[in-house]
């Protein structure tokens, strides 16, 4: 039976909560999928906002960031990942894709109705994934919407779904080259919630198969996108990202970019890695797009 679950908080969820929901045992997905949904009514905090710019990358502006409510949205994504009917545990979730939306510009005092939910799932041949879709609200229009895919890998039955798609090919054009910020990895935790010691420990990050700690991947698109021409299209815009690779603290990287018709389309390479990282398309959007469309 479908489970209907409505999580309403009066302030960002408390990322203590859900480490402590995170070693509960999970149900399963056989189990069915029950439909989770946070909600959080949020006005921008000037002084976050200076922090999220500084850890970002990203100009300060009259109005946020595409990425802001991508970031701040996320502590409710953390609390449907962590619910005890969710069919697995969080330690074995790896954002994979991001789709941002943008219909309308924010502005920096605007009162924000967050909402996330659960909206769909696949079973692949080597693992599963799950859709978690957030909107902003602002006087009762959507003016912002982003839609999450998180996979975990295993053998979870019969696939009901292909492959998940694949990034496209960026052509090498332009190239943007820096090195990436060191640390900051518990600081950008405070404002999406994601405490993972993947992103501050390296320790802990070397025990799960990696070299060291590494980037938030919202804070990495923030970096790239700090980089890219700027959209010469008002909202609506339309970010989509494949993330495929860690990005480590302290690391040279080069963006190439390749300009499209409606927009640019960016690879990000870590340490001369012929491999990108994260895979990206920033372009206008028509006026009826929506993510679940």
């Amino acid at each position: 039976m479908k489970r209907d679950i409505r999580l309403d908080y009066r302030a960002r969820p408390s990322a203590l909560a859900f480490m402590a929901r995170a070693v509960r045992p999970s149900p399963g997905i056989k189990r069915g999928m029950p439909a989770i949904t946070a909600h959080w009514r949020h006005r921008v905090d000037p002084s976050e906002l200076k922090r999220f710019h500084a850890l970002s990358g990203l100009p300060e502006s009259r109005e946020l960031p595409l990425l802001y409510p991508h970031t701040i949205s996320f502590p409710l994504q953390m609390a449907i990942l962590t619910q005890p009917a969710f069919p697995l545990p969080i330690w074995r979730m790896l954002q994979v894709r991001n789709r941002i939306l943008q219909h309308a510009p924010l502005a920096c005092d605007a009162v924000q109705d967050i909402t996330a939910r659960l909206v769909g799932h696949r079973i692949l041949d080597k693992g599963a994934e799950f859709d978690l879709h957030a909107t902003v609200q602002v006087d009762g229009a959507v003016a912002w919407e982003g839609l999450n895919t998180f996979y975990a890998r295993g053998r979870f039955g019969k696939p009901t779904a292909d492959a998940a798609p694949e990034a496209p090919k960026v052509s090498p054009g332009n190239t943007a080259q820096w090195r990436m910020l060191a640390g900051g990895g518990w600081r950008y935790g405070g404002l999406s919630g994601d405490y993972n010691p993947l992103h501050w420990w390296s320790g802990y990050a070397r025990k799960h198969g990696f070299a060291r700690a590494f980037f938030h991947p919202q804070r990495v698109l923030g970096q790239c996108l700090a980089k890219l021409p700027q959209p010469a299209a008002a909202p609506p815009l339309q970010l989509e990202a494949w993330l495929k690779g860690p990005v480590f603290y302290g690391e040279p990287v080069a963006m190439h970019m390749e300009a499209l018709s409606d927009g640019t389309a960016f690879a990000l390479h870590v340490n001369g890695d012929h491999r990108p990282a994260i895979v990206g398309r920033l372009s206008a959007a028509s006026r009826d797009a929506g993510l679940l469309n």
